[in-house]
């Protein structure tokens, strides 16, 4: 049987806010955010296999395909549900390897949407979100497929519909690592709880920017940097800082002014998980 190459995106995230509420025992922190889902994905292409092997010919450079989540994800869903079909994978990154954009979770999530569809494993969405939650945080956000409210580690979700906004995301090249972010001892981990409500009125912030800024002058630069034209944000651990704009021209005018030492993308925010909408209309890419 010949099965024909279909295309998937895997959409960028942002974090409107982080704050850090605690640290539990097992050494994960409570944190409260909400993700923003925006249109600058990945693609990864797809292949249905009969020999039941996992085959990654093309991915990001420097990683192997051993420890590429979207690999990872697929031998997880064959293994949950016994099945006895392979698929060959081709991820083609556009979104910044370590930038705090959730990327490589964002890959696995499309990888276990669309085989679960591909495969027929017919698995439902908590149970492909709890199946990839220990791949990454974000894992869950990607698989539910819509902007939302996270607590807990990220994983206890709640849909919100956000305002139509376009970011102008800068990348200052270099990476930061979440494990050393989580681990310093200068990092705060008890902001009080917050609302949605109260988060909408009157904003938030990234508890990891002061030790973002300490460790990475970089992302300290650039932060600096946009904040002369607009309120500038941290997403995640970073590496990544953004702004949002009214209006797709005053997005594209400011992203023309970033220095050429920084690579620069205009996005648009989206309410829904473009791979959702594919799985809706039953067309693939």
């Amino acid at each position: 049987m010949t099965h024909h190459e279909t295309r998937w995106p895997a959409p960028a995230k942002l974090n409107l806010f982080l704050h850090v509420t605690g640290r539990r025992a097992d050494g994960y922190h409570e944190l409260q955010t909400l993700f923003q889902l925006v249109d600058l994905c990945d693609s990864i292409a797809i292949t249905v296999r009969e020999d039941g092997r996992i085959e990654r010919p093309a991915g990001p450079a420097g990683v192997t395909p051993e420890a590429d989540l979207a690999v990872r994800a697929a031998h997880l869903l064959q293994r949950a549900t016994a099945c006895r079909l392979g698929a060959t994978l081709k991820v083609r990154k556009r979104i910044p390897v370590g930038g705090g954009l959730g990327g490589g979770s964002s890959d696995a999530a499309t990888v276990l949407l669309a085989l679960n569809d591909l495969w027929g494993t017919r698995l439902s969405l908590p149970e492909l979100a709890t199946l990839g939650l220990p791949l990454g945080a974000d894992v869950p956000v990607f698989v539910q497929g819509s902007s939302a409210w996270g607590e807990g580690i990220g994983e206890r979700l709640t849909p919100v519909a956000l305002p139509a906004k376009w970011f102008v995301i800068l990348h200052p090249g270099v990476d930061v690592s979440t494990r050393e972010v989580f681990q310093s001892p200068e990092l705060t981990r008890n902001s009080p709880l917050i609302t949605i409500r109260a988060f909408l009125e009157s904003g938030g912030r990234n508890d990891c920017e002061r030790v973002i800024r300490a460790r990475a002058p970089e992302v300290a630069e650039a932060l600096d940097w946009l904040a002369r034209f607009a309120p500038a944000h941290l997403t995640g651990t970073g590496s990544c800082v953004f702004t949002g704009c009214e209006r797709a021209a005053q997005a594209e005018q400011l992203a023309a002014r970033v220095p050429d030492r920084w690579t620069s993308f205009v996005a648009r925010g989206l309410n829904t998980s473009p791979v959702h909408e594919l799985l809706s209309t039953g067309r693939r890419g």
